[in-house]
């Protein structure tokens, strides 16, 4: 049934099965009336799906099929995969943010297209959802993709003075402590325990100028031309972390066509702050969400 504060549409919380079979805490929003269109939100970095459910919500109101959902080691697809008791800690825990592109990303956009194959497929991504998509080996079945915030996230791209408290938590707190902890631990500046591995491949590509497409070892990366659907990227004024050099850039590695990059002020959705988190606040869905919702639509 629909969640206290959702639009009138059904949700139910489910589990997808990765490539590799880990299970993925997921939820499956969908319109009480027909399905007209199939969109997966991609969840940025250190984000749990719950930012989503209000956006996914509104969205499947306007006759979408929506499917949110965690990474391993995040949020509630935080647990062992030999079974459902969440562990103490994330020591131990093996998950790279490649292996979120490889493993899960993959595995939801295969399960959407399989069970809505007869929809247009569209694919919301955020921040770190929006870098996996070049990234994925399946990125053709995706007819259109709406990035927001997403960025190629190099220090140097970040706007002053945030550059510099970022620069300084990654390299002389987060780093040396998830070495000796194991894991990240979200008390440290991310708000959300990060597997070990995920962190500090994330902190290797935030210290690169060209972020992700400087590692060698990212196999991975000639998908990016592989996607040729149409591609929409929000760029937030006020975003310190995805500003516009930092969007530019992850564009730039989508070779195989012209995305379209916005710049969204806050006094264009009438409100005084957006930043890299703000566009899923519910106050934007008379705004924000209603043309990112028609962008999506005119894929049908």
């Amino acid at each position: 049934m629909a969640e206290p504060g959702l639009d009138d549409v059904f949700s139910d919380d489910i589990t997808v099965p990765a490539t590799d079979g880990y299970p993925l805490a997921a939820t499956l929003f969908l319109p009480r009336g027909a399905k007209r269109q199939a969109v997966l939100i991609n969840s940025a970095t250190a984000v749990p799906r719950k930012l989503y459910r209000g956006f996914a919500s509104y969205l499947a109101n306007r006759g979408c099929a929506v499917l949110t959902y965690d990474y391993r080691g995040t949020g509630d697809s935080w647990q062992k995969a030999t079974g459902t008791i969440r562990p103490k800690s994330l020591v131990g825990f093996k998950a790279s943010m490649s292996d979120w592109a490889a493993h899960d990303i993959t595995a939801a956009v295969a399960w959407m297209r399989q069970r809505y194959k007869a929809l247009p497929f569209a694919y919301v991504g955020h921040s770190f959802g929006g870098q996996a998509l070049g990234l994925l080996p399946n990125n053709s079945e995706i007819s259109r993709a709406l990035f927001v915030a997403a960025q190629a996230g190099y220090w140097k791209l970040m706007a002053s003075p945030e550059r510099y408290r970022v620069y300084a938590m990654l390299n002389f707190v987060g780093s040396p402590l998830t070495r000796a902890l194991g894991y990240m631990p979200g008390k440290a500046g991310l708000g959300m325990d990060l597997p070990k591995d995920a962190f500090l491949q994330w902190v290797g590509w935030v210290m690169s100028p060209r972020y992700l497409f400087d590692d060698a070892r990212l196999d991975a990366l000639q998908n990016f031309p592989n996607y040729r659907g149409a591609l929409r990227a929000l760029c937030m004024s006020d975003d310190p972390w995805a500003t516009r050099p930092a969007v530019e850039l992850l564009c730039s590695g989508f070779t195989s066509i012209k995305p379209e990059i916005i710049t969204v002020r806050p006094a264009d959705a009438g409100t005084g702050k957006i930043g890299h988190l703000g566009f899923f606040r519910p106050q934007h869905r008379y705004t924000l969400w209603r043309e990112a919702a028609e962008w999506i639509e005119a894929g049908e």
